[in-house]
């Protein structure tokens, strides 16, 4: 394997051990490293004697999306977001729907390349009302996505977090205070799931919602990809749905998203329209009361009511916002109950366009 490292930029949260390694701290994995040795993320290195973030300005690509296709339902929408990601990741999901971006060992596919400054100008330049670190774990390039962060709140830029909450409780605090939205993957909810096909744990990831509720800055939603005959159980799905509404609260949106055969799990067939439905009428059953469904054409699960009177406040078909029955602070028009989220003024009318940029 070539150990060659261009470019690197000096990374945080790690320490020296008795035996000479370095052991990384952003993770739970906290790898123990030799010199020239990576994380298991692949972007965090020894370097001599310091631990190093390969990937920093540098990115897989850049794209203007709907902040719904993030998603985020409940986070200035209708809006556009300047989404990019780096490579690697430190969960090993064997069904990964971006695996050739997380999964990446060949850093040529690293073509962009982009400062933070540029990155939060290029986003003021297209308009966009957030920049969304997603594609790939922001969390293993915590140090990029915190100072592009940083600039783009300089130009009243917001930022997101698309991410599989796999991370320490140390760096979690820094890198959630620079994150003004955040949909975290939750994979399922049971350890064997996390263990047999991400390699990870699901408790740490839990650990990260209950705080990231408690910390109340970064407005959270929460993503599961349902695989048939693997999370899709309807007690599985009570169970999360439930611990959600107790350790985050019950007006936390919650996506239940239909899983395609990738990377290296083919045995499931994709999630079927009715099983993401089931999910749907289980979840508002256990009290929760923004449920949707996602990668399906279904406009009422696509869609938010009102948690006061139950009258549908933002129609979605797709990404494309229709009917919109909340006023400018977020409240229902009918019955004047504010919809949990971060709303300013109308909606966005980006819709549901993709627009590839270049940066720089």
């Amino acid at each position: 394997m070539d150990t060659r490292i261009d470019n690197p930029h000096p990374a945080r949260y790690w320490h020296a051990l008795e035996d000479g390694r370095l052991q990384c701290d952003v993770c739970p994995r906290h790898c123990a490293l030799k010199d020239g040795q990576r994380a298991l993320c692949f972007v965090r290195a020894r370097q001599g004697d310091q631990l190093v973030l390969t990937t920093y300005g540098r990115s897989s690509g850049f794209c203007v999306d709907p902040i719904e296709k993030k998603p985020l339902n409940h986070f200035l929408p209708g809006t556009s977001v300047l989404s990019f990601g780096t490579a690697g990741c430190n969960l090993t999901c064997k069904f990964c729907q971006n695996w050739d971006i997380s999964k990446a060992r060949e850093f040529d596919r690293l073509t962009e390349r982009a400062s933070p400054p540029a990155i939060a100008q290029a986003a003021k330049r297209l308009d966009c009302a957030s920049v969304a670190f997603t594609y790939n774990d922001p969390v293993i390039f915590l140090e990029y996505a915190i100072d592009t962060a940083i600039e783009c709140h300089k130009l009243g830029i917001k930022t997101v977090a698309v991410t599989a909450g796999y991370i320490a409780p140390e760096p979690r605090a820094e890198f959630f205070a620079h994150m003004d939205a955040a949909n975290v993957d939750l994979k399922a909810f049971s350890e064997d799931f996390y263990h047999r096909l991400c390699t990870g744990h699901l408790d740490p990831v839990l650990d990260t919602l209950a705080w990231l509720a408690r910390q109340g800055k970064t407005w959270v939603e929460v993503t599961t990809l349902l695989i048939p005959g693997e999370n899709d159980g309807p007690p599985e799905i009570e169970a999360l749905a439930r611990w959600i509404a107790a350790n985050m609260g019950p007006q936390t949106p919650l996506h239940f998203s239909a899983y395609h055969p990738a990377w290296k799990f083919d045995q499931a067939p994709p999630t079927p329209p009715a099983t993401l439905a089931q999910a749907r009428r289980l979840a508002l059953a256990q009290g929760l009361k923004h449920v949707y469904t996602g990668n399906v054409h279904d406009p009422e699960g696509g869609s938010s009511f009102c948690a006061g009177c139950g009258k549908m406040v933002i129609a979605r078909d797709w990404y494309e916002l229709g009917e919109w029955n909340l006023d400018a602070q977020g409240r229902c028009r009918f019955c004047q109950s504010p919809l949990a989220g971060v709303f300013q003024g109308p909606p966005g009318r980006w819709g549901r366009q993709r627009l590839p940029v270049k940066i720089g």
